[in-house]
């Protein structure tokens, strides 16, 4: 495949720093709390990820034009995505001491959103920074920022399994567009 040149685009593929064990234990701690409240997190993060980048939008036909936080909140479509979100970070969690098999997991999440949904890759980072922003706020006593800088790796290399798969599939530009 040939490499990609530009601003925004795939041509950064040097692999990020891996997870310490210490890290993974902070990561796997602190996801207890949250997995628990995993429907209440999820709709959070979605929530504010659509309306701050409402562009984002333009993949869910069902919820394309709701503006108002609120009927985001009580659409069940947004929930059961939601729902998706949170159990693919889940899984990856669970396997963190696994790298093949987060990068099976991984790989499985960006070639069906890069060939079914045609997703640019873009939001992945996206949906990143929002998640890490809701955890934050909403678990600010074990998000210290030891944890937090684990967390930032740990989805440094969710985006990069996934774009590597977009890779992969042939994407060839991550369009900086998404914002």
């Amino acid at each position: 495949m040939e490499k990609v040149q530009g601003e925004g685009e795939m041509e950064r593929r040097e692999r990020v720093d891996q997870l310490t064990e210490a890290e993974r234990v902070m990561i796997q701690h602190t996801w207890s709390k949250v997995y628990r409240q995993r429907e209440d997190v999820g709709v959070s993060v979605l929530v504010r990820f659509f309306v701050n980048f409402p562009s984002a939008k333009q993949y869910f036909s069902q919820f394309v034009h709701m503006e108002d936080p609120e009927e985001m909140e009580r659409s069940a479509q947004l929930r059961k995505h939601a729902g998706r979100v949170m159990n693919a970070i889940n899984s990856v969690v669970e396997n963190i001491s696994d790298p093949d098999k987060v990068s099976s997991i991984l790989g499985l999440v960006g070639k069906a959103h890069a060939l079914k949904h045609k997703v640019e890759p873009m939001y992945f980072k996206i949906l990143s920074g929002v998640l890490l922003e809701v955890l934050g706020e909403d678990y600010s006593d074990c998000f210290t920022p030891d944890v937090q800088i684990a967390w930032t790796k740990l989805m440094g290399l969710v985006y990069w399994h996934v774009t590597a798969a977009y890779i992969e599939e042939g994407w060839v530009q991550l369009s900086s567009s998404a914002v």
